[in-house]
């Protein structure tokens, strides 16, 4: 009952537009006396408010408002019931809605509130009305237009005039910079206008653009009296707009003939030009204005003066076929054949133009019809160019030479033949001797062209003229063998590229060689597969070209081609007209096939057009890889189903011994992984094989931090076992930060696996450690990882971070962790030897700030450095200065003898003197270290016979070796640590 109630009471508000609304208030109050939805809201979303507002129904909406719970409820454009009561003028309308609460300010969708809207219309009593309750007179909408441009657009001189009165702004801009004034101008509402002027609106003021108001006087359809109101109270004719027009560059383009004369009389500048170099007499004859031309010739405008690339009025005139515009022009008298920029005369224009009238006028004239643009161009091939059969005409009629080369060596009649779809200008070419033999540049001549645009009119006037097969002969060779001036492809190769079937049947009806090849050795048919032109295919297999010719560069054949691009149906018919044996598994130069570019690129019909006719779904490339490796590598999920329905085997392996399960898993695939995995297992098969390196999916996974996949693959029991690389893919996890795959291994398989160890003895907080991945390090330590495990060469995680330099992981391991500073390495360095050694001063000092024992500040390397010999030696002045406060020894010496101070050389030459002056600077007792340095370094100097002498200084090494990308994992060798035989402790081994 509610919902008929409903339906009712709209059609009924709606009748009370022109019928008694005291008749009608009965029956609404009886529908709302039986529960009608006085919220009801039609297509509009209107409600009954709405459109009792709308239509001045006051006791309507007496009877509606108490039941509502809000008066302001909007349509779909966003007006409330206010909005369409003041656009109406119901004044008592508004004052209802106002006495119940109506929001004053409430604004629709583009922010108009019910003030613009009364403006707009001119309802001066509901204007005052509003302002009286507190509307807001200098309210904007979204484009910034107030109340006042409103009344100003529509000429509402009253609504206007109440406004001024209120001291609104007269020169406010909208959005666009233009103000009432512009906006009165422009809808031509000349009373506004002269309301607007004597109020003292700015009649100068410029737009956006750049425009004033006597821009748009000047341009606007009603704008006549505007522009004298303008003009008579000081408007600036002669005012230029951003893109350098004046009004009087208005009135050319609009064609306002009395007020340009206005314009004119008032003193504005005839010649002024424009950002293109136009003046109102170019703009004129562009749109054939022609009084407008007569009225500036008259007032001493220039025919003569250039425009746009240098044209002149008359250029544009011909240009755009204004017949009587050109008559006007050439009255002026000037020289008719003198160019543009370009090098382009008027009978260019005209012959581009195709008016007969305009190059029939300048032919007579005395016109040059032979005369070239710079690029060589006669006005007959503009004319070809542009189709236009009439120009063309006349000048071959008057003796335009047909064989004419431009700059690029075509004819006119190559120019035909690419534009001409109806063949009516290149035949009248061809009768009039125009050679179609004639090559350009590129050695194409119109056959080529024709064949390209596919113009198959053109095609058969020329065949009819000289045989095909002659016109590509060049002095008696073959076409593609003649080394002077020949195309690198033939007009079948252009035709069948841009899918032209019908000009290609004229090709090959004359054309015998359908095999011809370009440059890379593709042939006709090879292109259409490419492109996928199912026509021209058709075509070139029924005139007998060959299917399996390979090109030269990537030995494929058209099969290849559309199988590379998925053209199904291409490829169904040159598999249809070849040997299937031979066809459908036909390996290009890196032992590709068909289906393998297919599933590569994602085009399951052609891979199941391929395996319907017999492909080989386990045919290897050179590398091994099979289709289901390409599928498993880009994740098309629908062709590696259409793999494995035909029996595709999931455990191949490449030659990196991968198989499409790793592959899978590497690139996180994990449709095609859980395809791969299910069909393994139908086959009793191992899917957590290994490759050549001893990775298996799960390693691969865990190092690109796939997720999804690692969790489908420890969902198999087979994967929770430890298998392969002793590199564990919990190492592969934390070295690229992927903790999400770290925490799902710890708690599948347990918190023993964080001590678990490689080969070289490194766990994975070894890992974390050499990248600084803090994530993974607090992971692996909130399991109980060994925070002082040594690796093969003694390190441990914080001499790993420190001698990388891996600040973050270092203060982690010294602060959180408590890791061991003492520990040595097998050279006997600490980790505070090696942040020395390789210059990381922040490690070495956050290091220091947890030594307090001075026997671990004096510690010494295999080599007999202190850690001030290293400091010293890589120039770590805070480090040294940390060291010698916490009671570093200055006079420890190292295995050659040498003091810090003497460490800090660059070489054992400099030690030497350096301990000679010191020697000299102070006494040495017989005790001192640095006694026998001194009497060694002299002996050596005096007793030439004396063997000993010093040995260089060791220095400190870097012998950087890093995990590779995992992307090119090989064997262990390839990315983990390096063998070093030297004893120095800096060359100890890195990640």
């Amino acid at each position: 009952m509610k919902r008929e109630l409903h339906c009712m009471l709209l059609p009924i508000l709606e009748m009370q537009k022109s019928l008694n609304c005291l008749f009608y208030l009965e029956a609404v109050q009886v529908l709302l006396k039986h529960s009608a939805d006085v919220n009801a809201r039609d297509k509009n979303w209107q409600t009954p408010l709405h459109t009792a507002a709308a239509n001045k129904a006051v006791k309507c909406a007496e009877a509606l408002v108490p039941l509502l719970s809000n008066v302001n409820v909007s349509d779909r454009a966003g007006r409330t019931a206010l909005h369409h009561a003041a656009l109406s003028g119901h004044g008592e309308m508004v004052k209802l809605l106002l006495s119940r609460g109506a929001n004053i300010n409430a604004f629709d969708k583009k922010d108009r509130r019910a003030i613009h809207w009364a403006a707009y219309m001119g309802h001066i009593e509901v204007v005052k009305l509003l302002v009286a309750h507190g509307a807001e007179v200098t309210c904007k909408d979204k484009k910034s237009y107030t109340p006042l441009h409103a009344a100003a657009s529509s000429g509402m001189i009253s609504v206007v005039k109440y406004l001024l009165d209120l001291g609104v702004d007269m020169n406010e801009p909208n959005a666009y910079g233009n103000t009432p004034l512009h906006v009165a101008c422009y809808n031509g509402q000349d009373v506004v206008v002269n309301e607007l002027i004597d109020s003292g609106a700015n009649v100068n003021q410029k737009n956006e653009k750049g425009f004033t108001p006597l821009h748009f006087a000047a341009a606007s359809t009603h704008g006549a009296l505007c522009l004298e109101l303008l003009v008579g109270n000081g408007a600036d004719v002669n005012m230029k707009s951003k893109d350098g027009k004046t009004p009087l560059h208005m009135t050319a383009l609009h064609g306002r003939f009395s007020r340009s004369q206005t314009i004119i009389q008032s003193g504005a500048v005839i010649d002024c030009e424009d950002k293109n170099g136009n003046t109102p007499l170019h703009i004129a004859a562009r749109y054939g204005h022609e009084l407008l031309i007569n009225t500036l010739i008259t007032s001493g405008a220039d025919t003569a003066k250039r425009g746009i690339h240098g044209m002149f009025p008359l250029h544009l005139a011909a240009l755009s076929g204004f017949s009587d515009c050109c008559r006007k022009l050439l009255s002026s008298g000037f020289d008719i054949d003198t160019p543009d920029d370009f090098g382009r005369t008027c009978l260019h224009a005209a012959a581009a133009g195709g008016n007969l009238e305009c190059l029939n006028l300048l032919l007579n004239t005395g016109a040059d019809f032979n005369k070239k643009d710079k690029f060589g161009r006669s006005p007959l091939h503009y004319a070809a160019a542009n189709c236009n059969y009439q120009c063309l005409f006349a000048l071959v009629g008057s003796g335009a030479s047909v064989n004419d080369l431009d700059e690029r060596g075509c004819t006119p009649l190559h120019y035909a033949a690419t534009s001409d779809t109806d063949g009516k200008c290149l035949e009248y070419l061809l009768r009039n001797d125009a050679n179609p033999g004639i090559r350009d540049k590129q050695g194409y001549n119109a056959v080529h062209y024709s064949a390209a645009y596919g113009h198959r009119l053109c095609l058969q006037l020329i065949a009819s003229e000289t045989p095909l097969d002659v016109l590509m002969e060049t002095s008696g060779t073959d076409m593609l063998n003649d080394s002077d001036n020949r195309a690198t492809i033939s007009p079948l190769h252009l035709a069948a590229y841009h899918g032209h079937h019908q000009a290609l049947e004229v090709l090959v009806q004359s054309l015998l060689d359908l095999d011809v090849r370009n440059s890379s050795g593709r042939t006709p048919l090879d292109l259409a597969a490419f492109k996928g032109h199912v026509e021209c295919v058709d075509v070139l297999i029924n005139q007998g070209a060959s299917i399996l010719v390979k090109d030269y560069i990537l030995k494929r054949t058209p099969i290849h081609a559309a199988a590379t691009n998925g053209h199904s149906e291409c490829l169904r018919l040159l598999i249809g007209n070849a040997e299937p044996q031979n066809a459908v598994d036909i390996q290009d130069g890196n032992g590709q096939t068909p289906l393998m570019l297919s599933v590569l690129n994602g085009h399951t019909d052609c891979v199941y057009s391929l395996l319907n006719k017999g492909a080989n779904v386990d045919a290897k490339d050179r590398w091994g890889r099979t289709a289901l490796h390409r599928g498993a590598v880009t994740g098309h999920e629908e062709c590696v189903d259409a793999l494995l329905q035909h029996g595709a085997n999931c455990l191949f392996r490449d030659s990196r011994g991968r198989t499409p399960i790793h592959l899978s898993a590497a690139c996180g695939h994990i449709g095609v992984l859980g395809a791969l995995l299910q069909s393994a297992a139908s086959m009793d098969a191992n899917p957590a094989m290994v490759d050549n390196h001893g990775y298996t999916a799960l390693h691969w996974a865990c190092y690109n931090g796939h997720e999804t996949c690692v969790e489908l693959l420890l969902e198999q029991d087979v994967f929770q076992k430890t298998e392969g690389n002793a590199f564990s893919p919990l190492h592969c996890a934390v070295i690229n930060d992927n903790e999400g795959a770290a925490e799902m291994l710890i708690d599948t398989l347990g918190s023993s696996i964080v001590n678990a160890t490689d080969s070289k003895g490194r766990t994975p907080l070894h890992a974390a450690a050499f990248t600084d991945h803090v994530e993974c390090l607090q992971l692996l330590l909130s399991h109980n990882a060994h925070v002082n495990s040594v690796d093969s060469s003694g390190k441990t995680p914080l001499m790993m971070a420190a001698e990388n330099g891996q600040t973050n992981t270092v203060e982690m391991l010294v602060s959180s962790a408590s890791a061991d500073l003492t520990l040595q390495d097998n050279s006997k360095n600490t980790a505070l030897h090696l942040a020395c050694s390789k210059g990381h001063e922040t490690s070495a000092l956050l290091i220091l700030e947890k030594i307090t024992d001075r026997n671990l500040i004096n510690a010494t390397n295999a080599a007999l450095q202190t850690p001030l010999h290293v400091a010293a030696r890589n120039g770590l002045t805070m480090v040294v200065q940390e060291l010698l406060g916490k009671g570093a020894s200055v006079l420890a010496v190292d295995e050659n003898g040498y003091t810090p101070a003497l460490a800090c050389a660059p070489n054992k030459d400099v030690a030497d003197c350096l301990a000679l002056i010191l020697a000299t600077m102070m006494p040495i007792s017989s005790s001192s270290p640095l006694s026998s340095l001194t009497f060694n370094a002299i002996n050596r100097y005096t007793n030439t016979s004396k063997t000993v002498s010093f040995e260089a200084l060791p220095i400190m090494r870097n012998e950087p070796s890093s995990y590779c990308s995992f992307n090119n994992i090989g064997g262990e060798q390839e990315y983990l640590y390096t063998d070093v035989d030297e004893l120095n402790d800096s060359d100890s081994e890195t990640y």
